[in-house]
């Protein structure tokens, strides 16, 4: 991997770890919406991240959760349940940007935190192998 695209993966992850930090803030202060918007951004910046690995990138959220599942659910580099819980959070990330009346509760807030969490870890996982 060459320099420019090793710094754009770690620019990557820096992002979605900013992104978290800002959902978990915004979680103690009882943001619902913001929380989950910022818990998907977090899992959208690492998904972004994967894709550049595998020399991918898609111009549109919904290319990235495409791309995801082609190139890393169905080949088995990552469990189902990630594509699962991306997908999860860019929903409910529309609904509580969106939605005049939103369903993001504590509980939904909760669960997005829970699966932004799980998605960067598994993320930055499969990705150490590039960072070193």
């Amino acid at each position: 991997m060459d320099k420019k695209t090793k710094k754009l993966l770690e620019g990557l992850l820096a992002k979605a770890d900013e992104k978290l930090r800002a959902a978990q803030e915004l979680m103690r202060v009882e943001a619902y919406d913001d929380a989950v918007s910022r818990a998907y951004y977090s899992a959208f910046h690492a998904a972004q991240a994967l894709l550049l690995s595998e020399g991918l990138s898609a111009k549109t959220h919904r290319g990235v959760l495409n791309l995801f599942g082609l190139y890393f659910v169905k080949t088995g580099k990552f469990d189902k349940k990630f594509g699962r819980f991306l997908s999860n959070l860019k929903s409910d990330r529309e609904n509580g940007d969106y939605e005049i009346f939103s369903f993001i509760d504590e509980e939904a807030m909760h669960i997005a935190l829970e699966e932004a969490e799980a998605f960067l870890k598994e993320a930055k996982r499969y990705l150490a192998k590039y960072l070193k």
